[in-house]
Protein backbone atom coordinates (compact mmCIF):
# COMPACT_ATOMS: atom_id res chain seq x y z
CA UNK A 1 0.00 0.00 0.00
CA UNK A 2 1.05 3.57 -1.31
CA UNK A 3 2.12 6.46 1.25
CA UNK A 4 -0.99 8.74 -0.47
CA UNK A 5 -3.38 5.66 0.23
CA UNK A 6 -2.66 5.11 3.98
CA UNK A 7 -3.29 8.90 4.05
CA UNK A 8 -6.79 8.61 2.69
CA UNK A 9 -7.41 5.40 5.74
CA UNK A 10 -9.12 6.53 8.75
CA UNK A 11 -8.20 4.92 12.12
CA UNK A 12 -9.91 2.17 14.48
CA UNK A 13 -10.03 2.61 18.00
CA UNK A 14 -10.31 -0.83 19.85
CA UNK A 15 -12.77 0.81 22.86
CA UNK A 16 -13.31 -1.68 26.20
CA UNK A 17 -16.75 -0.15 27.07
CA UNK A 18 -16.50 -2.03 30.36
CA UNK A 19 -19.20 -4.09 32.44
CA UNK A 20 -21.78 -2.21 32.21
CA UNK A 21 -22.07 0.65 34.45
CA UNK A 22 -21.39 3.76 32.46
CA UNK A 23 -20.11 5.44 34.78
CA UNK A 24 -17.01 2.45 34.67
CA UNK A 25 -16.27 3.67 30.98
CA UNK A 26 -13.16 6.11 31.26
CA UNK A 27 -13.14 9.48 29.89
CA UNK A 28 -11.30 8.88 26.62
CA UNK A 29 -13.65 6.43 26.00
CA UNK A 30 -16.68 8.83 26.45
CA UNK A 31 -14.83 11.20 24.22
CA UNK A 32 -14.08 9.04 21.28
CA UNK A 33 -17.76 8.05 20.93
CA UNK A 34 -18.76 11.20 21.04
CA UNK A 35 -16.69 12.23 18.12
CA UNK A 36 -16.77 9.42 16.37
CA UNK A 37 -18.33 8.89 12.33
CA UNK A 38 -18.72 4.78 12.66
CA UNK A 39 -19.44 2.83 15.87
CA UNK A 40 -19.16 -1.15 15.47
CA UNK A 41 -20.23 -3.03 18.83
CA UNK A 42 -21.25 -5.85 20.64
CA UNK A 43 -23.94 -7.71 21.83
CA UNK A 44 -23.31 -6.82 25.53
CA UNK A 45 -22.89 -3.29 25.53
CA UNK A 46 -25.46 -1.17 28.31
CA UNK A 47 -27.86 1.14 26.69
CA UNK A 48 -26.79 3.64 28.56
CA UNK A 49 -23.06 3.15 27.00
CA UNK A 50 -25.00 3.44 23.54
CA UNK A 51 -26.42 6.90 24.40
CA UNK A 52 -23.01 8.13 24.60
CA UNK A 53 -22.37 7.88 20.84
CA UNK A 54 -22.22 10.89 18.11
CA UNK A 55 -25.96 10.57 17.48
CA UNK A 56 -24.38 11.29 13.68
CA UNK A 57 -22.66 8.40 13.80
CA UNK A 58 -23.15 5.15 12.01
CA UNK A 59 -24.01 2.17 14.41
CA UNK A 60 -23.91 -1.31 13.36
CA UNK A 61 -24.71 -4.28 15.80
CA UNK A 62 -22.01 -7.17 14.98
CA UNK A 63 -22.99 -8.79 18.52
CA UNK A 64 -22.52 -12.28 19.52
CA UNK A 65 -24.07 -14.75 22.13
CA UNK A 66 -24.28 -17.83 22.75
CA UNK A 67 -26.00 -19.65 19.83
CA UNK A 68 -27.14 -16.28 17.48
CA UNK A 69 -24.09 -14.46 15.73
CA UNK A 70 -24.89 -11.40 13.67
CA UNK A 71 -21.76 -11.48 12.19
CA UNK A 72 -18.92 -13.81 12.05
CA UNK A 73 -15.56 -12.56 13.43
CA UNK A 74 -14.15 -12.39 10.01
CA UNK A 75 -16.97 -10.16 8.94
CA UNK A 76 -16.97 -7.97 11.47
CA UNK A 77 -12.75 -7.12 10.39
CA UNK A 78 -13.31 -6.75 7.12
CA UNK A 79 -16.47 -4.72 7.78
CA UNK A 80 -13.62 -2.04 10.02
CA UNK A 81 -11.36 -2.47 7.62
CA UNK A 82 -13.92 -1.18 4.66
CA UNK A 83 -15.31 1.54 7.32
CA UNK A 84 -11.97 2.95 7.70
CA UNK A 85 -11.46 3.50 4.29
CA UNK A 86 -14.22 6.30 4.11
CA UNK A 87 -14.58 7.38 7.52
CA UNK A 88 -12.19 9.32 10.17
CA UNK A 89 -12.81 8.15 12.98
CA UNK A 90 -14.36 3.93 13.66
CA UNK A 91 -14.63 2.55 16.88
CA UNK A 92 -15.17 -1.29 17.52
CA UNK A 93 -17.06 -0.80 20.92
CA UNK A 94 -16.30 -4.22 23.25
CA UNK A 95 -17.66 -5.14 26.32
CA UNK A 96 -14.84 -4.78 29.54
CA UNK A 97 -11.60 -4.88 27.77
CA UNK A 98 -10.38 -5.21 24.42
CA UNK A 99 -7.91 -7.64 25.24
CA UNK A 100 -9.51 -9.76 27.75
CA UNK A 101 -11.11 -12.92 25.93
CA UNK A 102 -12.12 -9.91 23.57
CA UNK A 103 -10.94 -10.85 20.46
CA UNK A 104 -9.49 -7.48 20.56
CA UNK A 105 -6.05 -8.99 19.25
CA UNK A 106 -7.24 -10.76 16.65
CA UNK A 107 -9.10 -8.52 15.08
CA UNK A 108 -5.76 -6.06 15.41
CA UNK A 109 -3.39 -8.24 13.80
CA UNK A 110 -5.86 -8.25 10.66
CA UNK A 111 -6.41 -4.31 10.69
CA UNK A 112 -2.30 -3.81 11.07
CA UNK A 113 -1.90 -6.64 8.36
CA UNK A 114 -4.69 -4.36 5.94
CA UNK A 115 -2.33 -1.26 6.50
CA UNK A 116 -4.92 0.30 8.85
CA UNK A 117 -4.17 2.53 11.91
CA UNK A 118 -5.19 1.21 15.16
CA UNK A 119 -5.67 2.68 19.06
CA UNK A 120 -6.60 0.16 22.16
CA UNK A 121 -8.64 2.19 24.45
CA UNK A 122 -8.49 -0.25 27.53
CA UNK A 123 -11.61 -1.20 29.83
CA UNK A 124 -12.62 -2.72 32.87
CA UNK A 125 -12.97 -6.18 32.22
CA UNK A 126 -16.17 -7.87 34.39
CA UNK A 127 -14.58 -10.28 35.56
CA UNK A 128 -12.65 -7.51 38.51
CA UNK A 129 -15.81 -5.09 38.07
CA UNK A 130 -18.63 -8.16 38.74
CA UNK A 131 -17.09 -9.45 41.84
CA UNK A 132 -16.11 -5.89 43.02
CA UNK A 133 -19.86 -4.97 42.94
CA UNK A 134 -21.08 -8.37 44.60
CA UNK A 135 -18.47 -7.55 47.89
CA UNK A 136 -16.45 -10.28 46.34
CA UNK A 137 -12.63 -8.65 46.70
CA UNK A 138 -10.37 -11.40 43.90
CA UNK A 139 -7.39 -11.11 46.58
CA UNK A 140 -7.42 -10.82 49.82
CA UNK A 141 -4.11 -11.20 52.68
CA UNK A 142 -6.06 -13.99 54.34
CA UNK A 143 -7.63 -15.54 51.51
CA UNK A 144 -6.08 -15.27 48.26
CA UNK A 145 -2.59 -14.04 46.91
CA UNK A 146 -2.94 -15.40 43.36
CA UNK A 147 -5.88 -15.12 40.88
CA UNK A 148 -6.06 -16.51 37.12
CA UNK A 149 -8.80 -15.38 34.21
CA UNK A 150 -9.81 -18.17 32.09
CA UNK A 151 -12.21 -18.47 29.43
CA UNK A 152 -14.91 -21.81 30.27
CA UNK A 153 -15.94 -21.37 26.30
CA UNK A 154 -13.11 -21.73 23.90
CA UNK A 155 -12.97 -21.58 20.10
CA UNK A 156 -12.96 -23.91 17.60
CA UNK A 157 -9.90 -25.00 16.35
CA UNK A 158 -7.76 -23.55 19.14
CA UNK A 159 -3.72 -23.88 19.19
CA UNK A 160 -4.74 -26.21 22.05
CA UNK A 161 -7.60 -28.18 22.87
CA UNK A 162 -8.60 -27.34 26.24
CA UNK A 163 -7.82 -25.32 29.19
CA UNK A 164 -5.82 -27.32 32.00
CA UNK A 165 -8.12 -26.72 34.46
CA UNK A 166 -6.08 -29.41 37.23
CA UNK A 167 -3.05 -27.15 36.93
CA UNK A 168 -5.19 -23.69 37.54
CA UNK A 169 -7.22 -25.94 40.19
CA UNK A 170 -3.70 -26.55 42.02
CA UNK A 171 -1.65 -23.31 40.66
CA UNK A 172 -4.35 -20.47 42.00
CA UNK A 173 -6.25 -19.27 45.52
CA UNK A 174 -9.06 -17.48 43.43
CA UNK A 175 -10.39 -18.71 39.57
CA UNK A 176 -12.27 -16.12 37.47
CA UNK A 177 -14.23 -18.17 34.67
CA UNK A 178 -15.22 -15.58 32.04
CA UNK A 179 -18.78 -17.17 29.93
CA UNK A 180 -18.81 -20.73 31.68
CA UNK A 181 -22.15 -20.96 33.10
CA UNK A 182 -23.34 -23.34 30.04
CA UNK A 183 -20.05 -25.71 30.85
CA UNK A 184 -20.11 -25.95 34.78
CA UNK A 185 -20.95 -29.10 34.65
CA UNK A 186 -18.07 -29.94 32.57
CA UNK A 187 -15.24 -27.74 34.29
CA UNK A 188 -16.18 -28.66 38.14
CA UNK A 189 -15.20 -32.40 37.40
CA UNK A 190 -11.74 -31.37 36.09
CA UNK A 191 -11.42 -28.73 38.97
CA UNK A 192 -12.35 -31.38 41.58
CA UNK A 193 -9.71 -33.50 39.68
CA UNK A 194 -7.40 -31.41 40.11
CA UNK A 195 -7.84 -31.18 44.09
CA UNK A 196 -9.99 -28.21 44.84
CA UNK A 197 -12.48 -29.21 47.52
CA UNK A 198 -16.26 -29.86 46.80
CA UNK A 199 -16.56 -27.33 49.73
CA UNK A 200 -15.41 -24.51 47.84
CA UNK A 201 -17.34 -21.72 47.57
CA UNK A 202 -18.21 -20.27 43.71
CA UNK A 203 -20.56 -16.96 43.32
CA UNK A 204 -21.59 -16.76 39.96
CA UNK A 205 -22.28 -13.20 39.15
CA UNK A 206 -24.57 -11.65 36.69
CA UNK A 207 -25.30 -8.57 34.29
CA UNK A 208 -22.36 -7.32 36.88
CA UNK A 209 -22.35 -3.87 37.67
CA UNK A 210 -25.42 -3.45 35.77
CA UNK A 211 -29.47 -2.62 38.25
CA UNK A 212 -29.74 -6.06 37.18
CA UNK A 213 -26.95 -7.76 38.75
CA UNK A 214 -27.50 -11.01 40.48
CA UNK A 215 -25.84 -13.46 42.15
CA UNK A 216 -26.11 -17.12 42.75
CA UNK A 217 -24.22 -18.47 45.80
CA UNK A 218 -22.68 -22.29 46.35
CA UNK A 219 -20.04 -24.58 46.65
CA UNK A 220 -18.42 -26.98 43.51
CA UNK A 221 -20.83 -29.72 44.82
CA UNK A 222 -24.28 -27.48 45.12
CA UNK A 223 -23.81 -24.93 42.54
CA UNK A 224 -24.84 -26.88 38.96
CA UNK A 225 -28.22 -28.09 40.82
CA UNK A 226 -28.78 -24.20 42.07
CA UNK A 227 -28.65 -23.08 38.49
CA UNK A 228 -30.52 -25.94 36.91
CA UNK A 229 -32.89 -24.77 39.97
CA UNK A 230 -32.78 -21.27 39.51
CA UNK A 231 -32.54 -21.22 36.11
CA UNK A 232 -29.43 -18.54 36.34
CA UNK A 233 -28.65 -17.76 33.12
CA UNK A 234 -25.74 -16.19 30.96
CA UNK A 235 -23.81 -13.72 31.00
CA UNK A 236 -22.68 -14.27 34.06
CA UNK A 237 -19.04 -14.42 35.49
CA UNK A 238 -17.63 -17.24 38.03
CA UNK A 239 -15.56 -16.70 41.14
CA UNK A 240 -14.09 -19.69 42.92
CA UNK A 241 -12.48 -19.52 45.80
CA UNK A 242 -12.42 -18.52 49.86
CA UNK A 243 -12.78 -15.05 48.96
CA UNK A 244 -16.55 -15.70 47.93
CA UNK A 245 -16.83 -16.16 51.81
CA UNK A 246 -16.45 -12.57 51.69
CA UNK A 247 -19.67 -12.00 50.20
CA UNK A 248 -22.04 -11.93 53.04
CA UNK A 249 -19.53 -9.64 54.66
CA UNK A 250 -19.40 -7.16 52.29
CA UNK A 251 -22.32 -7.51 49.83
CA UNK A 252 -24.17 -4.56 51.49
CA UNK A 253 -21.24 -1.97 50.63
CA UNK A 254 -22.45 -2.48 46.85
CA UNK A 255 -21.53 0.33 44.66
CA UNK A 256 -24.24 2.23 43.36
CA UNK A 257 -25.29 1.74 39.83
CA UNK A 258 -26.04 5.27 38.07
CA UNK A 259 -28.75 5.41 35.05
CA UNK A 260 -27.50 8.04 32.87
Amino acid sequence: MSESQRQHLGKVYLLGAGPGDPGLMTIKGKQLLEQANVVIYDALISPPILAMINPLAERIDAGKRRGRHSKLQAQTTQLLIEKAQTNAVVVRLKGGDPFVFGRGGEEMEDLVKAGISVEVIPGITSGIAAPAYAGIPITHRQYSSSVTFVTGHEAIGKYRPQVNWSAIAQGSETIIIYMGVHNLANIIPELLAGGLSAETPIALVRWGTRPEQKELIGTLETIVRQVEETQFEAPAIAVIGNVVNLHCVLSSCRPMVFNY
